[in-house]
């Protein structure tokens, strides 16, 4: 059995799975504007928007924890991308990065941020697949 030939189908079946639009990025600090009182969003850093599969990590019920003044519910998802992407500058992906859902079939999922716990690496991999929790 040729284990680079059965990587191949498996790298194609795994991206004909991934349906939803994505963006990873960084995203600075932000900025609290004293003239006009408001707190301005940092600059986004784009390190790859494409196609990608976005699905909640089974069992996941949530956890309660508190951000900032208020309560926020953790939930788990699994982002894939496809198995080659490469980022620009070898770039890592490190937790605090963000994952932006900007198409999805399923219409719920359209504008869910989540952020990166986690993201593994493996050569024998189908998908590159990535860590992440909605702190919403």
């Amino acid at each position: 059995m040729n284990v680079d030939g059965v990587l191949a189908a498996g790298r194609t079946a795994a991206e004909s799975r991934m349906r939803d639009t994505v963006r990873l990025y960084t995203q600075a600090d932000d900025v609290f504007n004293r003239t006009t009182g408001t707190t301005v969003p940092g600059a986004k850093t784009t390190l790859y928007e494409g196609k990608g599969r976005v699905k909640p990590i089974g069992q996941s019920g949530g956890e309660d924890t508190s951000a900032g003044e208020r309560e926020v519910l953790l939930r788990e998802y699994e982002v894939s991308l496809p198995w080659a992407t490469v980022l620009p500058g070898g770039t890592r992906v490190l937790p605090g990065t963000r994952i932006e859902v900007l198409v999805s079939p399923d219409a719920r999922m359209t504008g869910l941020v989540l952020w990166v716990v986690a993201a593994q690496f493996h050569d024998q991999a189908t998908a590159w697949r990535i860590s992440t929790e909605d702190r919403s």
